[in-house]
């Protein structure tokens, strides 16, 4: 559980700081994943599972609240997995 609340926390910071030059991904969300992060998760990485990353990288407290259509700032599907993998979180 540890392991998943650092990396939320991870993810969030790395949302907010990464600067325009730097490799991650940027997407910008759609009407109709207001209530469904695993469409995002989807389209980003082809994995549904991952919607945990998207709740991080928009703020979101709860699954239950709104993604506003924004742009995401996500870690490639290589850095996701080296931040789990460091984190115990896999």
């Amino acid at each position: 559980m540890l392991a998943k609340s650092n990396l939320y926390h991870i993810i969030r910071k790395l949302a907010q700081t990464t600067p325009a030059w730097a490799t991650a991904i940027r997407y910008q969300t759609k009407p109709d994943e207001r209530f469904d992060l695993t469409l995002v998760a989807r389209r980003v990485y082809g994995l549904p599972g991952e919607w945990p990353v998207i709740m991080a990288a928009a703020g979101l407290q709860s699954v239950d609240e709104p993604l506003k259509e924004q742009l995401l700032v996500l870690p490639t599907l290589d850095k996701l997995q080296r931040l789990k993998r460091n984190l115990g979180a896999i």
